[in-house]
């Protein structure tokens, strides 16, 4: 049995765009990718809404940080075989970290714990996929206009920020942007069928590392 776990934020976690709630379970897209993928794998959900890379949150009764939580994540489901993150659209929050470059650094960090941490019982580090969420796009809810308006332009740059990230570590990189859009609701989150399609557009790419 290999096990994959997917590490995210509220694009992971499943949030619907006009905030009434949470996607069903068939329409997130680590589910997707489980039912994708068949019973050989195990694929683990780990979504917080507005977990960043590596910035802190002090508006959040929840620890939001990546960098402080991954960690915890991995010695909590190890032994792994493949860890998915997808994060970044929260540093695009002009009071956490507003750029793309920063958002870079944070993912570098990202990869760095997966690789350095003291997993035990002889437990090898896993494989990395690192995956740029969708760009921003034009708000329609005020809130989140204020919020993100400066970082639209940015979260464009973000793929290609990661792909080299991924390149200088010797991961795997897919852009989730090249198969999903944000919703013209919040400019942010995912509907069913856009969540659904990366769930579906990642699994051969996970095969493929896992060599399935």
């Amino acid at each position: 049995m290999k096990t994959v776990l997917c590490y995210g934020d509220s694009l992971t976690w499943g949030y619907i765009p006009d905030g009434s709630g949470r996607h069903a379970f068939r329409d997130r897209w680590p589910q997707v990718l489980q039912a994708e993928l068949g019973n050989g794998v195990h694929v683990i959900a780990d979504g917080l809404n507005g977990r960043t890379t590596a910035y802190d949150d002090h508006l959040s009764g929840f620890e939001r940080n990546a960098a402080k939580t991954l960690t915890t994540a991995l010695g909590t489901h190890f032994p792994l075989d493949l860890v998915i993150i997808m994060l970044g659209t929260n540093d695009m929050k002009h009071v956490l970290c507003g750029n793309a470059l920063g958002a870079k650094r944070g993912m570098q960090r990202l990869i760095e714990i997966v690789r350095t941490s003291p997993y035990q019982f002889g437990a090898e580090a896993p494989r990395v996929l690192i995956m740029s969420p969708p760009p921003l796009g034009k708000a329609g809810g005020e809130e989140f206009r204020l919020i993100f308006e400066d970082g639209i332009e940015q979260s464009h740059l973000l793929a290609g920020f990661y792909k080299n990230a991924a390149s200088l570590a010797g991961c795997t990189f897919f852009d989730a942007g090249s198969v999903a859009a944000t919703s013209s609701v919040d400019g942010v989150h995912l509907d069913a069928d856009n969540t659904r399609a990366i769930g579906k557009a990642v699994a051969p790419i996970v095969r493929d590392i896992l060599d399935l």
